[in-house]
């Protein structure tokens, strides 16, 4: 694994087992959600097209994006619980960052999240949070959801920083962490805002497309 991504990620290298092993993880627990990032289709006929193996070929993928979701009940373990999910994106070579990748994976991800939200949480909740701690989230709240989306971010990427802050996430403190990264929260989770920025990053509609693959 190139250095550079692998201090950005804060990620070891694996063996081949260890990659296998991680990948059944990602497809089976309740906990996390992934998505590979790839180039965006190219074709006369968009609104009508289905996807197929050839779009997400190791040639056209560009990095990944992630949500782990976590439950909060602050640092002394006293406070109301609550669900966090934590982001993560990476835009793996340099010739693919700053083309807008980053920035469209995150708004597609978010509506995805935001859209989503009640089921990927109930699933998170049934398979891995106990029976004390859920009856305590229901009782603050019935229908369960996110209370926010957070990131970290080193100190030193200022390129992520902007991009998240520009997107309604906000720094939690003013200085960085003990391992020196920024951590950023978003709040607003509604389908407007969301809806908006993706206007507002010149997205006329957001659609999800089939994917087959034979």
């Amino acid at each position: 694994m190139n250095q550079e991504i692998q201090q950005a990620t804060a990620s070891e290298p694996l063996s081949i087992e260890e990659e296998y092993a991680m990948q059944r993880s990602w497809q089976q627990d309740a906990d996390k959600l992934t998505f590979i990032v790839c180039r965006p289709i190219v074709s006369p006929e968009s609104s009508t097209i289905q996807l197929s193996p050839e779009y997400d070929s190791s040639q056209n993928m560009v990095g990944d994006i992630n949500l782990f979701l976590r439950v909060d009940d602050g640092e002394e373990g006293d406070a109301p619980p609550e669900i966090l999910g934590e982001i993560e994106l990476m835009i793996a070579e340099k010739a693919n960052q700053g083309q807008g990748f980053g920035k469209a994976a995150l708004l597609t991800f978010l509506r995805y999240i935001v859209e989503r939200q009640a089921g990927i949480v109930e699933e998170f909740v049934n398979a891995d949070v106990g029976p004390e701690t859920v009856a305590k989230l229901r009782a603050a709240s019935p229908s369960l959801g996110l209370s926010c989306l957070s990131v970290k971010i080193g100190q030193a990427n200022a390129r992520s920083l902007a991009l998240f802050e520009s997107l309604g996430f906000k720094k939690i403190s003013v200085e960085p962490n003990f391992f020196g990264e920024f951590e950023l929260r978003r709040t607003e989770l509604g389908l407007v805002s969301i809806d908006k920025a993706l206007e507002t990053a010149g997205v006329d509609e957001y659609r999800e497309i089939p994917y087959t693959r034979k």
